[in-house]
């Protein structure tokens, strides 16, 4: 169960969460138990029933539940226990993988978990965020449900929930969230999470978006770059201009594509693909998948640009 095809780790990679997830999980489970007992040990420790799955085991069953999408019960029968006891164990760990944040490139230790966090590091990093909403289909839900309309994507013509990528120049996740049902528009998502709000507070943090977010790129053009306006009457315009809008559309995706490498690989894990699990525990998935993917893309090497800019030479005297 642990090897990467499986798990969607590497061993290492595997180790290295094991070990930041022990303590936080003992912590829990030791505060779960002082509030059933209400007060201290009265027994030795180790006494009473012990579990069926160590941590170990507890943590592996999540990760191949995400990886594969494989069901509680087939998981309980390559386990031998009950399928109640997979999904208490997904349960319990689930949480711990969402609560851990995203990983910051070059910064080992370091994790970025409220958009905050995300503005701030953009602005002390000099980092051109890219910005950029993702649907996943979900369950539909009952009929005469209050609501029911409102996961109905306009694009997708599908039961959605809409979810916000920020990631850096080369495609590494910095955040991923604002969970919104996905009739709701990628701007008005993106207002309702405060996001508009953070550039207002940060003025030199700059962003790359897609014609989703014109209405934003308006209200900010100093900051916020959205692809160029289609010239009215293009068939006619001269072939500079129909070339040079091209071209200009061309370079300002090509900034803006790593976002979309970002989301592609969250969709390699297969509940991104489509959801169909309660939609009340989509935000713990999407953010634990989210934060794993997170990890291994931080560990890729950043690559610096050259500069091509002039600098004057002094004349010396021989």
């Amino acid at each position: 169960m642990s090897h990467p095809a499986l798990c969607g780790l590497a061993r290492q990679h595997l180790g290295e969460l094991i070990e930041e997830l022990a303590p936080r999980w003992e912590a829990r489970c030791e505060s779960g138990r002082h509030q059933r007992r209400r007060g201290n040990r009265r027994r030795q420790a180790g006494a009473g029933p012990k579990y069926e799955l160590v941590f170990t085991d507890r943590v592996l069953i999540t990760l191949v539940h995400l990886r594969t999408g494989l069901t509680h019960d087939a998981l309980a029968v390559l386990y031998e226990v009950g399928s109640s006891t997979i999904g208490r164990a997904v349960g319990e760990i689930r949480p711990l993988l969402a609560e851990r944040g995203f990983a910051v490139p070059d910064r080992p230790g370091l994790r970025l978990r409220t958009l905050e966090d995300v503005f701030a590091y953009a602005e002390a990093e000099d980092v051109t965020l890219r910005i950029d909403g993702t649907e996943t289909q979900v369950r539909r839900p009952r009929a005469n449900r209050p609501g029911r309309r409102a996961f109905i994507s306009g694009k997708r013509r599908q039961n959605t929930i809409k979810t916000t990528t920020i990631s850096d120049h080369q495609g590494r996740t910095l955040f991923s969230g604002a969970q919104r049902p996905g009739r709701m528009h990628d701007q008005t998502a993106l207002r309702t999470e405060g996001i508009a709000e953070q550039f207002r507070q940060r003025p030199t943090v700059r962003a790359e978006v897609d014609e989703g977010y014109r209405g934003l790129a308006n209200e900010f053009p100093e900051q916020i770059s959205a692809p160029p306006r289609k010239p009215k009457d293009l068939d006619n315009a001269p072939l500079s201009e129909r070339y040079g809008w091209r071209e200009m559309r061309r370079r300002q995706s090509s900034r803006r594509i790593c976002v979309e490498h970002a989301n592609a690989e969250h969709r390699q894990w297969r509940p991104l693909q489509r959801y169909t699990g309660r939609r009340e525990t989509y935000g713990d998935t999407h953010r634990a998948i989210a934060g794993l993917a997170s990890d291994r893309a931080a560990k890729r090497p950043t690559r610096r640009r050259t500069s091509t800019e002039l600098v004057p030479v002094s004349t010396t005297a021989c």
